[in-house]
């Protein structure tokens, strides 16, 4: 896996010392590979014809991954919250669901975890998909807000696992973790089911 800032090998995707900032992400756990049957599942999870049935399916696929990552399961000792990256109102709409919180929902049944809707997406964002590096920034700057009402919940907790589908430049969980972490969340960790070159 790599650092998300700098994009290059990492250490079990933990971001290198040199790259992060106060305010960045700590690291960014893949469970799997982006290709073969997991982009066939995860296209079928997100685009027609909808099939919300596969989030037992694709939820334990990424349970059974991340367990195995070595520098993530030392982490669970922590107490921590899971967050899902939140759709724009107008994409929730024409999809019926949050992909991305499916998958939250499935993580923080199996690990035991508190799951608070804590983001808001409050600029529409094109895809991500097939965007340069520098694009994918551009595109998600400022996308995001938190609920005002959840900020007592996460002000102080030690740690928080963002939780996506795909993660590929890290854009998107980079933006995310900015906004925790001035909301005085210690770590933040990125969750994804997979990782796309």
């Amino acid at each position: 896996m790599v650092c998300v800032i700098c994009q290059r090998q990492a250490m079990g995707g933990i971001t290198h010392p040199v790259c992060g900032t106060r305010y960045s992400i700590d690291g960014v756990f893949p469970s799997l590979v982006y290709k073969g049957i997991v982009k066939k599942l995860v296209y079928t999870f997100k685009y027609p014809p909808y099939l919300t049935s596969l989030q037992d399916t694709l939820s334990e696929l990424f349970y059974e991954g991340i367990i195995q990552k070595e520098y993530f399961y030392p982490l669970t000792a922590t107490p921590s919250i899971i967050i899902p990256i939140p759709l724009h109102v107008k994409k929730f709409r024409k999809r019926g669901y949050n992909q991305a919180q499916l998958l939250a929902e499935g993580i923080s049944k199996r690990f035991g975890y508190p799951l608070i809707d804590a983001l808001i997406r409050v600029r529409e964002t094109q895809t991500q998909v097939g965007l340069s590096k520098e694009l994918r920034q551009k595109n998600i700057k400022d996308a995001f807000a938190l609920r005002s009402e959840l900020l007592d919940q996460i002000a102080n907790v030690p740690q928080v696992f963002l939780v996506d589908d795909v993660v590929t430049s890290g854009s998107t969980l980079r933006e995310a973790a900015k906004l925790l972490k001035r909301a005085g969340v210690k770590k933040v960790w990125g969750l994804t089911l997979a990782h796309g070159e």
